[in-house]
């Protein structure tokens, strides 16, 4: 069996065993925060580790890291929020452009809502003329 084919089938299993695993774990939400923070503790504790087996320094792990978090667009997005990585998927235009276009949006209905409304309340006065002349 080809490289390519073995590797797409170890992906495939794990993302299944992935959908099962968060499926069942969103009922539980606790449960799920502690095991999600004991996986996220004890992968940064390997990291860390790793980092002090190969001496590397201060100066060397804040380069390294920094460089990484900026080539991957995260350490914008950490101080920035998780938004801009939604939208960047998405293909959506910049936060502060969709929400102007969402205010004008609203502003657009509340003015049709408000001609909506008038028409009503003629056709109210026409209703109560008519029955006033009966």
């Amino acid at each position: 069996m080809p490289y390519n084919i073995k590797v797409k089938k170890i992906l495939n299993f794990f993302d299944k065993l992935e959908d099962k695993v968060r499926g069942k774990l969103a009922h539980y939400p606790i449960l799920y925060g502690f095991i999600v923070g004991t996986g996220l503790v004890l992968f940064w504790r390997g990291v860390w580790h790793i980092a002090d087996e190969i001496n590397l320094s201060s100066v060397i792990s804040i380069s390294l890291g920094a460089g990484i978090l900026l080539i991957t667009g995260i350490f914008v997005a950490e101080f920035l929020g998780k938004q801009l990585i939604i939208s960047g998927l998405e293909g959506e235009q910049q936060i502060e452009k969709k929400e102007e276009k969402e205010i004008r949006a609203e502003e657009t209905q509340i003015q049709k809502l408000e001609s909506t409304l008038e028409r009503v309340e003629k056709k109210l006065d026409q209703i109560e003329k008519e029955m006033e002349t009966k």
